[in-house]
């Protein structure tokens, strides 16, 4: 780990409001794993994110926007961040969406092909559309025109736009947590 943890008691005026809001948001968005301390002090890309409020602050605003009130079904959201945390190969993005996953219902062997980087041979019709398009948009490149006209059959336009978003907020995520050397908590 790169950046110790801060002390809820040691934050600047400038990061008591946005703890503040991290708090809140992770209480009403982020349950089933683990992100706080016993005293309060955020863990996952929360610290990096309270440490440097100028990009922290904009950045859990975009978390926020793509947390509340999604289009997309809890699987198919899971799926693509899955996907995302595997191509970057993060660790604690991995650990805590596999535990959310495992809540919304996905089984341990699908989550495992996909943590293994791999495309599950049962996923349902809208899990393998968010699955292919999380998959083509981390591998770079102009989003295939199939792939995408499938995700707005299934999702709608509006849909297939949040799945695009998603996939790269969670590019953002995975990128925060790897150069920071984010750990798993124990």
């Amino acid at each position: 780990m790169r950046l110790p943890i801060l002390d809820p008691k040691d934050l600047s005026d400038e990061q008591k409001p946005l703890y503040d809001d991290m708090q809140t948001g992770i209480k009403d968005h982020f349950k089933g794993f683990v992100n706080m301390r016993d005293d309060g002090a955020l863990l996952g890309p929360w610290n990096p994110w309270l440490r440097e409020p100028r990009f922290g602050k904009p950045v859990w605003e975009l978390v926020k926007a793509i947390a509340s009130n999604p289009l997309l079904p809890p699987n198919v959201r899971e799926v693509a961040i899955l996907v995302t945390g595997s191509h970057f190969r993060s660790g604690y993005e991995l650990y805590a969406h596999v535990l959310v996953a495992e809540q919304r219902g996905l089984p341990d062997d699908k989550l495992a092909t996909i943590v293994a980087g791999q495309r599950p041979v049962d996923l349902t019709k809208q899990e393998a559309v968010a699955y292919d398009m999380a998959s083509a948009l981390v591998s770079g490149g102009v989003l295939p025109e199939l792939t995408w006209r499938a995700a707005v059959k299934e999702f709608g336009e509006h849909g297939a736009a949040e799945l695009s978003y998603l996939v790269g907020v969670y590019c953002m995520v995975s990128v925060t947590l790897n150069t920071f050397d984010v750990p798993v908590p124990d």
